[in-house]
């Protein structure tokens, strides 16, 4: 008998007449029993008497979910939100001395299993409406390591640290000063060393409201390492952080975990999860409908598993797609014309001073932008966007430019629709449907989430008639599948249109995956910044790598860019001969 699960967003499907119309087509009830029947104004499923037809799921597809569940899920969910609704299967469990990552897309309940391992969320095994017992858990899990992590959450033995997702929710809960709100947690008495190593003595005495979304997340990665815990819970580390940042942080991760302490890190940047994780936990399924915590692999295997799209020994392909990384040609110049140029330029920002080396951008190329958060490549673009001008001259693009800023607004009551109007009709292949857009179609602008809105806006981006596609941060807020796909979208729009594409971001793979060139900038967070470049990929990664003195290779089986451990034998071979950027 075929497992089938059922999800109705009666939010969505708020016209009574057309629930009902829904109603009246089910097979099922047509027949005489009622598979789809209401509890006061909410239309639900018998997912008992469901054959899967997909009539209603046709009628209503933003509203109406209906999906076989794998053969291999057995058991029970461990938790079911209500009546047609999200369920989560398994979890993934901590393993003491180890660092355990979570990989998957947005929706796929990676935030609902982390927040029942820290306790904020008490499972129900799927019987809604109840709270299972610490003792039903433990014989949900019987025969399984997460029966000897539950019988230590059940002696007490478990102290929990959880660093949560969202972390600009932390103005709103706490006012007061930085110093005040890490003290209040302090539980280790090492303040002054966490902020050192975090690098916050500069803003201590800074009101919490105030400081920026970097500042933000580096305060709450230290709020949860000065709490006493033998589990500690990250939840996406690297919004807001640039590159060096995010090093930085994973090499602290890493460095907590011993016999004593496990780490659980939820991450969407490929390479700062495989920098930090020892094993991880891939989770599948559908989003907003089910999810499921395969078993742990190692994290080169879970990685590369994860971008194959099948878990070989679940046997279950969870995506019918190979993502996958071109190796690239031997490095030199392309023979191409100029699209764009600037002239050596300076601009005064307050205190800070931005100076760019003169360069150019090509036809038909894609140029990444890499650097430290507060030195200067969101004024950069702003210069050549034409919203900024340098210092003593005026700077003429003479070409059509399409600008996607860093920080998008969100207060909007204008539907998508009306916003994404020439994107969809006129590029309903190109963009609407690779960036997933259709579903957000009626909602407004204000009722989006972080990702949905950043997908609007690069649709909105790629949409106008440009032949310079300026784009600062894209990934921000996508899942990996997500930010792999935009680079693809970015890369196709670029190709078809014959234009050029300048792309701000901190996810090294993301930018490897889609650009041509690196723009690189150099100099002092807040007090200068110098752009460098364009240089080709070799070049321009070298240049970054070795201020980070980190090197990369190519994994020999998906060809993804890796981390080398710190004085690994491998990193101190490619230093040796200058290649930091694989070899």
């Amino acid at each position: 008998m075929v497992k089938r699960i059922a999800v109705i967003d009666n939010n969505k499907l708020k016209d009574m007449e057309k629930k009902k119309h829904i109603q009246s087509l089910c097979p099922v009830n047509r027949k005489g029993d009622e598979c789809m029947y209401f509890d006061g104004p909410k239309l639900l499923i018998d997912e008992a008497l469901c054959i899967g037809c997909g009539i209603c799921v046709n009628a209503a597809p933003e509203a109406i979910k209906v999906i076989n569940l794998p053969e291999a899920l057995e058991k029970d969910p461990i938790h079911r939100y209500g009546e047609n609704q999200f369920a989560l299967y398994n979890l993934p469990i901590p393993v003491f001395g180890k660092v355990t990552g979570v990989l998957g897309v947005n929706g796929i309940g990676k935030s609902t299993a982390i927040k029942i391992l820290a306790g904020v969320l008490k499972p129900n095994l799927g019987n809604i409406g109840m709270e299972a017992d610490i003792r039903d858990i433990i014989s949900y899990f019987k025969g399984s390591e997460a029966q000897l992590y539950f019988e230590k959450v059940r002696k007490g033995e478990i102290r929990t640290a959880y660093k949560p997702q969202h972390v600009d929710m932390i103005p709103k809960q706490f006012s007061g000063k930085v110093r005040e709100l890490l003290e209040k947690v302090d539980e280790k008495k090492q303040l002054k060393g966490i902020a050192e190593k975090f690098e916050l003595n500069k803003i201590l005495e800074r009101e919490v409201r105030h400081i920026s979304g970097g500042e933000l997340q580096r305060v709450a990665i230290a709020a949860t390492f000065l709490k006493k815990a033998n589990l500690y819970i990250f939840d996406e580390i690297t919004s807001y952080l640039d590159i060096k940042q995010r090093i930085k942080v994973a090499g602290h991760i890493r460095e907590l975990a011993d016999e004593h302490t496990a780490v659980i890190v939820i991450e969407h940047d490929l390479i700062a999860l495989d920098y930090m994780a020892d094993m991880i936990n891939i989770m599948y399924g559908s989003k907003g409908v089910f999810g499921v915590v395969s078993q742990l692999r190692p994290t080169k295997n879970a990685i590369n598993t994860f971008l194959e799209g099948y878990l070989k020994e679940e046997n279950v392909r969870f995506r019918d797609y190979k993502i996958k990384f071109q190796v690239r040609k031997p490095f030199g110049a392309v023979e191409t014309a100029t699209l764009v140029s600037w002239p050596d330029m300076e601009k005064k920002l307050g205190d800070f001073t931005l100076r760019a080396e003169a360069g150019e951008i090509n036809t038909y190329e894609k140029v990444g932008v890499l650097g430290e958060n507060g030195i200067g490549k969101t004024s950069f673009v702003r210069i050549l966007s034409g919203e900024m001008r340098p210092d003593g001259k005026e700077l003429d693009m003479k070409v059509k430019v399409s600008y996607k800023p860093q920080y998008l607004e969100s207060g909007s009551d204008e539907l998508v629709m009306v916003v994404l109007k020439d994107a969809v009709s006129k590029y309903e292949t190109e963009l609407i449907r690779p960036l997933e857009i259709k579903p957000l179609l009626l909602k407004k602008i204000k009722e989006l989430s972080g990702g949905e809105l950043q997908r609007v806006a690069i649709a909105l981006c790629l949409s106008r008639d440009a032949d310079l596609l300026l784009l600062d941060e894209p990934s921000a807020y996508l899942d990996v599948e997500q930010r792999l796909n935009v680079s693809k979208v970015i890369s196709n729009v670029v190709e078809q249109r014959k234009i050029s594409a300048l792309v701000v971001d901190h996810d090294l793979l993301f930018l490897d995956y889609l650009s041509d060139r690196l723009l690189v900038f150099e100099g002092e967070p807040a007090v200068k910044g110098i752009a460098k470049g364009p240089f080709q990929m070799e070049q321009g990664m070298n240049s970054l790598l070795k201020h980070l003195d980190i090197t990369m290779r190519r994994d020999e089986a998906s060809s993804r860019p890796r981390i080398n451990k710190l004085e690994s034998v491998k990193d101190r071979e490619q230093k040796g001969k200058g290649k930091y950027y694989y070899a």
